[in-house]
């Protein structure tokens, strides 16, 4: 059985691989790419969006522009330091022009969920803006929507744009807030499980050693263990954005993910974007928690990105890299 997945993104380093893994991997179905901002502004991220597709010959997969900034209208800011301003370490291709979806992100969720009702899973691994905006167009949204899995958050680890917030859900907290209060059920792969399930030197090597997405692949990583050389004393990366596409698919393994309330910090002190969950239950063996609907990724099984460098490295597609 394949997922079917719509993937909500701000196309920076980890967003390409999440996109390469859904478009190569026979257990996806990538239905549709909606693009935000975060990592780069919304236009970059498009682009680099509909490249990566494009490079692993899957332009069929309608590519559509969301959110520029914000849902409360704040300047939106940007992670060049980690991704690059090209939001690909330097190795964009910003001749490429990208051949967009005539409808918004929103447009595009909204009409595939009704075309689609109850088939579709929602991952999204940048600012949650589209998904919230998309249920203040129709608050019915998740009626419609099977599942919703989430690049964010830190529930027992430490944030990584601030002490206390996780990037993704720092960018625009009102909306992460907006998403946690409709009544689907939402996923939350954060930094408690992304930083440890890391992207070594040995990864970068088979990737380097591979094929034209492989390769591509290394170019781009290279960049982004730099960054996180000076995080962590050594070159490597988390494997943010594609952890989540592949727990959302069912290719890598949860150990342990409870079901708790959840919330977002919004006010706008030192505490802003954190997500709370009440964990409470852990003395106690993670029963279930009355109201809760949400789960925490807390553990996952080794053994994913391993699996996700081999599909990018020996992938055979037409490729436009160079």
């Amino acid at each position: 059985m394949t997922t079917s997945i719509i993937l909500d993104v701000d196309t920076g380093v980890d967003d390409a691989l999440a996109i390469l893994t859904a478009a190569l991997s026979p257990e996806i179905e990538l239905v549709a790419c909606t693009t935000t901002w975060g990592n780069v502004d919304v236009d970059t991220a498009a682009r680099n969006t509909a490249f990566v597709l494009d490079m692993a010959g899957r332009s069929d997969v309608p590519v559509a522009r969301g959110a520029e900034g914000p849902s409360d209208g704040r300047t939106a800011t940007f992670s060049t330091e980690v991704h690059g301003e090209d939001g690909q370490g330097g190795h964009a291709d910003t001749s490429f022009v990208p051949a967009l979806a005539d409808e918004t992100a929103v447009e595009l969720i909204l009409r595939l969920s009704h075309e689609r009702p109850g088939g579709l899973h929602l991952v999204a691994v940048g600012p949650l803006t589209n998904l919230a905006a998309a249920l203040e167009a129709d608050p019915t949204l998740p009626e419609r929507i099977r599942e919703v899995t989430i690049m964010g958050g830190n529930f027992l680890a430490p944030g990584n744009i601030t002490a206390a917030a996780e990037a993704n859900i720092w960018h625009d907290p009102e909306a992460a807030q907006r998403v946690v209060e409709a009544a689907w059920t939402c996923t939350f792969v954060g930094l408690d499980v992304t930083m440890r399930d890391m992207l070594e030197e040995h990864h970068l090597g088979a990737l380097a050693a591979g094929g034209e997405i492989g390769r591509y692949c290394a170019r781009i990583l290279d960049f982004y263990y730099d960054f996180y050389r000076g995080e962590t004393g050594r070159r490597c990366a988390g494997n943010h954005d594609a952890l989540a596409v592949g727990i959302a698919a069912g290719l890598a393994t949860v150990s342990l993910a409870p079901v708790v309330p959840i919330e977002i910090d919004t006010t706008h002190g030192p505490n802003r974007g954190r997500t709370s969950a009440d964990l409470r239950s852990m003395h106690r063996g993670w029963p279930a928690v009355d109201g809760a609907r949400h789960r925490v990724v807390l553990a996952t099984e080794p053994g994913f990105t391993d699996r996700m460098v081999g599909l990018l490295a020996d992938a055979a597609v037409p490729a436009v890299a160079r």
